[in-house]
C-alpha cells in the first residue's frame, strides 16, 4: 500500500497525466446537482472540522455550502455534458480563406493533482475548408473543457478536437501558457514559471503555417 500511494504522489507531484479522457465513472450523473451539493457540503464540514476550525463563527459557518455549490455549479461545472456548448456553425459564405485566430482566451481552470487553480490564456486558430464558428464559441469551448479538474495537455487537445469535430477540418490549433498554483504556491514553489502546451493538426503541422499562428499570437493587439 505505502509503495502505491509513493507512486501516486510522485504521478501528482510531477504532473503526470494518465489518461486522454477526464477519468469520469459511468454513474457520475445518477445524482442530482442539488444531491452532489448537499453530500460534498458534508465533505467539508469534516475537513474543516478535522483542521480545527469552528464552523459556528459567522464567516465560517456558511463556507461548506459555498464551497459545494463553487464545484457543481461553477469551477467543475464542465464535467456535466449537459452544459456542452452549441457549436454554431455556419457556413463561409464570404469566402474567408485564410487563418482566423482568436487569442488570449482566459483560461481558469484547476489541477487535478492538487485541486489548485490553472490560471493563463489559451490561444485557438482554424483554417476553414467551408465552415466557420462563432467567436463566442471558441471562448466557450475553452471555458466547458477548462471547468473541470484538467491537466494542461489534456484541455490542449480537448479544444482542438472539439473544434475539429465542430469545422469538419483538422486545421486547427492551439496554444495554452498558464500558470499551476500547484507549483507556484506549494511544492517548489516557483511564482515565476509557466507552462506552455500546444496541439497542431492539419495545416498546422506545416512548418511555415505554425510560424504564422505564432506570429499572430505574438502582436500586441492591447486597446
Amino acid at each position: 500500500m505505502a509503495h502505491n500511494d509513493d507512486f501516486q504522489d510522485e504521478i501528482g507531484n510531477n504532473h503526470i497525466a494518465t489518461s486522454a479522457k477526464n477519468p469520469v465513472r459511468k454513474d457520475a450523473f445518477v445524482l442530482t446537482d442539488d444531491q452532489k451539493i448537499e453530500s460534498i457540503k458534508k465533505d467539508v464540514e469534516n475537513i474543516l472540522q478535522t483542521l480545527g476550525m469552528d464552523l459556528t463563527d459567522d464567516s465560517l459557518s456558511g463556507t461548506p455550502n459555498r464551497v459545494a455549490k463553487m464545484f457543481v455549479k461553477e469551477i467543475f461545472g464542465g464535467l456535466n455534458p449537459n452544459k456542452k456548448p452549441k457549436p454554431s456553425t455556419f457556413d463561409n459564405n464570404y469566402k474567408y480563406g485564410e487563418m482566423l485566430v482568436e487569442k488570449n482566451i482566459v483560461v481558469y481552470s484547476t489541477c487535478e493533482h492538487h485541486l489548485l487553480p490553472i490560471i493563463g490564456r489559451a490561444h485557438v486558430a482554424y483554417i476553414s475548408n467551408g465552415t466557420v464558428i462563432g467567436l463566442s464559441k471558441m471562448n466557450r469551448i475553452v471555458e466547458y473543457y477548462s471547468k473541470r479538474p484538467q491537466v494542461q495537455e489534456r484541455l490542449t487537445m480537448q479544444i482542438v478536437q472539439e473544434l475539429q469535430i465542430a469545422l469538419g477540418t483538422d486545421d486547427v490549433a492551439c496554444v495554452i501558457d498558464a500558470k499551476h498554483l500547484c507549483v507556484n504556491s506549494r511544492g517548489i514553489k516557483d511564482i515565476e514559471s509557466s507552462t506552455v502546451t500546444s496541439e497542431f493538426g492539419g495545416k498546422f503541422k506545416n512548418l511555415e503555417t505554425r510560424r504564422e499562428f505564432l506570429d499572430y499570437i505574438k502582436l500586441d493587439t492591447k486597446f
